[in-house]
């Protein structure tokens, strides 16, 4: 099946020229240039987006790369949208930015309103507006104002879309989903044995941990692998734990300085008793006001485990769950731009819910980086591992459903 349309609306190149003042600050106050200033997006159909505004001192194109994580609008949101315009409202403010969506103690410099046309959205790419808007409005007095530099744009961003059939550890299939079109395409098989080793893997590839705390049994979990098979009952991809999900000493959590990991693996070339490291995913437990699920993924290089290349890195809600991104955009604006090693942009989405609850994890990948389904296996295996990593890092003093504990002989090996 062909991938589904999805839209990416990408707000950048943000940038604020404030004027000179013309009167000293008063006591109790401070100038705007010595405080934060930032901008809420908002939409009619999305949540709002906050992005720190840098200073610009000249009235022509900034130098700036500043951007907002783009808006992201699937098949549903297209519809919806289909024959109206996009409302897009972007408020400037000075002053403290709040940890919540309520802006406290911040001053509001002025708002832009912009329409937003998407009719030709999906057949080529888009640019709504670059350059200055003078934050007072059309209708200001001569008094001079801020000015907010902003380029808004749209880009085709087509993606294939999966949906696993059940929760992972219950080996589920795996559906294509294109509107109400549900193909599947993909098997899974779950398997939990404590007392596996991964013989097909090289030795540098297998898990580090020290012995001691990752060998009390009863006190870690390990040994999980889940196998992605195309229709034909072949092997295409895998998620292989390779370094148990242990507590730190003294609590009943996994900790990020100890994380668990895994290994997402191909085929190496023909042979299916062998192996090759396409990513390692590492996960663990977060402390803090919200418990969360930490996660970092790396991408291997041709030159082996040494060079390895991070792509995604964040947290989300235990509670709540969340969505697992890889966005190579999000990547170069934190500085990793110049070791991705393809062009920046979307690259998979993942569904993940929270503890406790029932999860068919609902994976999205750029159309662009799949050439073959053996390409989307290796995301469904990843997404698949992010899954299993909520269960993993569960607090050891709850008990996991029997699925995760069965022991089995591990195809793999």
């Amino acid at each position: 099946m062909d991938p589904c349309p999805f839209v990416r609306l990408i707000v950048e190149s943000l940038a604020l020229k404030l004027p000179s003042p013309t009167k000293p600050p008063p006591l109790s106050g401070v100038h705007p240039s010595t405080t934060p200033c930032f901008c809420k997006i908002r939409t009619n159909t999305f949540p709002t987006h906050t992005a720190l505004l840098p200073l610009s001192a000249s009235a022509s194109t900034p130098d700036t790369t500043t951007s907002t994580p783009a808006f992201h609008l699937d098949p549903a949101a297209l519809r919806r949208l289909s024959g109206k315009p996009l409302s897009l409202v972007l408020s400037v403010y000075n002053g403290p930015m709040g940890r919540s969506c309520w802006v406290r103690g911040a001053k509001l410099l002025g708002r832009v309103h912009l329409t937003i046309n998407l009719s030709t959205a999906l057949s080529h790419s888009n640019t709504f507006h670059s350059g200055w808007f003078n934050l007072a409005g059309p209708h200001s007095t001569n008094k001079p104002s801020a000015q907010l530099h902003l380029v808004v744009r749209s880009e085709p961003d087509p993606r294939f879309v999966f949906q696993f059939g059940g929760e992972p550890e219950c080996s589920p299939v795996v559906f294509q989903i294109q509107g109400n079109i549900r193909q599947p395409v993909f098997s899974c098989k779950f398997s939990a044995d404590r007392n596996y080793r991964s013989r097909s893997l090289p030795s540098d590839f297998r898990s580090n941990g020290s012995t001691g705390d990752r060998e009390r049994q009863g006190k870690e979990r390990k040994g999980w692998m889940i196998m992605i098979h195309d229709l034909s009952g072949s092997p295409v991809a895998a998620a292989s734990m390779v370094t148990p999900f242990v507590p730190s000493p003294g609590s009943d959590r996994v900790s990020r300085s100890n994380p668990g990991a895994w290994l997402i693996l191909r085929p190496n070339g023909a042979s299916v008793s062998s192996w090759k490291p396409w990513g390692r995913l590492e996960a663990w437990r977060e402390r803090g006001p919200v418990d969360g699920l930490g996660y970092k993924v790396e991408l291997f290089s041709d030159s082996g485990p040494a060079n390895r290349i991070p792509i995604a890195e964040g947290t989300m809600s235990v509670k709540k769950g969340g969505h697992f991104c890889i966005d190579y955009k999000v990547m170069k604006d934190a500085g990793l731009g110049w070791r991705l090693p393809v062009a920046e942009g979307f690259v998979m989405g993942s569904t993940v819910d929270g503890e406790g609850k029932v999860s068919k994890p609902v994976v999205e990948v750029g159309a662009q980086h799949i050439t073959c389904m053996p390409d989307a296996a290796l995301f469904i295996a990843l997404s698949a591992a992010i899954d299993l990593s909520m269960d993993a890092c569960t607090l050891f003093s709850h008990k996991l459903r029997k699925e995760l504990c069965h022991h089995q002989q591990n195809s793999l090996s």
